[in-house]
């Protein structure tokens, strides 16, 4: 079978299976929520109301989407929307913008694009949720569920079986640290010093994030950013070399991210943090181009459709399935299918460190 067939194959299978998961006998979803906190991997509208070049409620964004252009930066579902699919959710985690009443009793998504762990990150494309900024909704959030539950005992026991993914660091990258114009982070730190400082933060938020109910965290790697038809576009001789440089500084960051999973578990009896390694995966995704187009975006402008990001009602590639990129910086439905699915339930032992979604589900 022609390699690129058999990628296609391969997703449809996925798809099918995630069907039979979401429409096959109803039960209830394995854990009661789902919090999710993250930048534009994941928003699924916060940014529609926001004053942000970090958009993406316009076609041809969503076309693959039950419900057109949703704020989601794909042309369909996101990881989390698969993740929630298979946690047993009917239907979608509500963005933290329209969430209202029993609905935030299922969970709550509070990502934003172009958010960062750091405050200045992605200021330069406007407005979005810093990391503190969905903490802080978060927070909001907690205080509106004891409310409906009755008592701060029965708010907590119930948030305690929740489970918190959280998705952040590209940004802080992309948007930051290797972009010399904007910021001078890249020319103060090395980059083990950057991520250092960007776990120290991250460690606060998680504190935060436990002080106020969560117990089961699930610590989501940054992906190959140097491997993006943005950074294919701008920084690789040949368009298909995928920028070491960038890729280098994203290992380090994951490196000390997982290790704060170790450091976490260690010191909270009551809780379990798990860490999924979205590099690895993507890695395992992109191994073979044989297979899929991997260096070039569905949508975009210029150069491997890498160098301005997908515009109001132009036309995307017709064979979605077969690209790994939807626009300069984001999966297309088909890779977050496959990202979301081994998240879930690990393909291979570095998946997930120490457990898988699924396992932590059952705890």
């Amino acid at each position: 079978m022609d390699l690129r067939k058999w990628w296609v194959v391969m997703v449809l299978l996925v798809l099918i299976n995630i069907q039979n998961y979401y429409y096959g006998a109803k039960a209830a979803p394995q854990v009661p929520c789902y919090f999710i906190f993250g930048d534009s991997l994941v928003d699924n509208g916060n940014n529609n109301q926001l004053s942000s070049l970090a958009r993406a409620n316009y076609l041809p964004y969503g076309i693959d989407f039950p419900n057109g252009p949703t704020g989601r930066f794909s042309n369909g579902k996101t990881t989390v929307d698969v993740i929630a699919q298979l946690l047993g959710f009917d239907g979608y985690i509500p963005p933290y913008s329209a969430a209202r009443g029993q609905d935030i009793l299922r969970g709550v998504n509070y990502a934003s694009a172009a958010a960062g762990i750091r405050e200045e990150t992605g200021r330069q494309l406007g407005d979005r949720i810093s990391f503190s900024g969905q903490v802080k909704n978060y927070q909001n959030t907690v205080q509106q569920v004891v409310n409906l539950l009755g008592n701060e005992d029965q708010a907590a026991n119930y948030l305690s079986r929740c489970i918190y993914s959280i998705g952040l660091g590209s940004n802080d990258y992309l948007n930051n640290y290797f972009q010399p114009l904007y910021y001078s982070t890249g020319r103060q730190y090395t980059p083990e010093q950057y991520a250092d400082l960007l776990i120290q933060q991250y460690t606060q938020q998680l504190q935060a994030f436990y002080n106020y109910g969560a117990r089961k965290f699930v610590l989501i790697g940054v992906g190959q950013i140097g491997c993006s038809p943005n950074q294919l576009a701008q920084n690789s001789p040949d368009g298909r070399t995928c920028v070491k440089r960038v890729n280098d500084a994203n290992v380090i960051f994951n490196n000390k991210l997982r290790g704060l999973v170790d450091q976490f578990n260690n010191n909270n009896s009551d809780a379990k943090f798990i860490y999924i390694n979205a590099y690895g995966i993507f890695q395992d995704i992109t191994a073979n181009p044989a297979r899929y187009v991997t260096n070039t975006g569905c949508c975009g402008v210029g150069r491997n459709n890498g160098q301005i990001t997908c515009l109001p009602l132009q036309n995307p590639c017709p064979n979605r399935r077969e690209y790994v990129f939807w626009d300069a910086f984001h999966p297309t439905e088909a890779a977050n299918t496959i990202i979301a699915t081994r998240s879930y339930s690990a393909q291979s032992p570095s998946d997930a460190y120490p457990i898988d979604i699924r396992r932590l589900a059952q705890l």
